[in-house]
């Protein structure tokens, strides 16, 4: 019994995160009042406090979630040789990460005011330094530098800017990545 309440509660938690996701997403996050949440849900506000105090809470507990692969990339990475085969597999597997987090970036860029002002803004570009200092030599030129932050920013302007492409998503995905390697290919060469 005790594994089937822990399992409802998990399920309970999901819900709200995905809901909220969709909300602010839909009207923004400022728009968007925990008792609209509860009522989406058909919940009272006092089931939605157990989970979460404030929408920033959801919103924290969706990033953490969401970005869960990502902290692991981050972790495995700093073990690796610092190597353009290691390089490489960080830029693959973020590429991996960020169209499994697709809903919370698109949030993330249609939302960047509120984002630079909540937590999460900050936990995300604690996150986008220590892949950056995974995949670029600190000794590099300074445009090899800069080349292999680009390759980083590519992979989220892909997820935005090509929307309007007529070709199927996950083959977007792939030429973008494609460029993103290539970019860091080309500053681990030159270094």
């Amino acid at each position: 019994m005790d594994g089937s309440r822990h399992r409802r509660r998990g399920d309970t938690r999901q819900r709200i995160q995905d809901v909220a996701l969709e909300l602010f997403s839909d009207q923004g996050y400022e728009k968007t009042s925990l008792r609209e949440i509860a009522e989406r849900l058909d919940v009272t506000k006092a089931a939605l406090y157990y989970h979460f105090k404030t929408k920033e809470d959801i919103l924290i507990g969706i990033f953490g979630d969401l970005t869960r692969p990502i902290d692991e990339l981050i972790a495995w990475g700093r073990e690796q040789p610092h190597t353009l085969a290691t390089k490489q597999e960080v830029v693959r597997r973020y590429s991996e990460a960020l169209s499994d987090a697709g809903p919370l970036f698109r949030f993330m860029q249609e939302n960047q005011a509120t984002v630079r002002e909540l937590r999460i803004g900050e936990m995300f570009k604690d996150r986008m330094l220590e892949l950056s200092a995974i995949i670029r030599d600190v000794d590099a030129p300074l445009a090899d530098q800069v080349r292999c932050i680009t390759a980083l920013f590519t992979l989220h302007a892909g997820m935005f800017a090509l929307r309007e492409l007529k070709a199927d998503p996950e083959d977007k995905r792939k030429a973008v990545l494609e460029v993103a390697i290539d970019l860091v290919t080309q500053a681990h060469n030159g270094a």
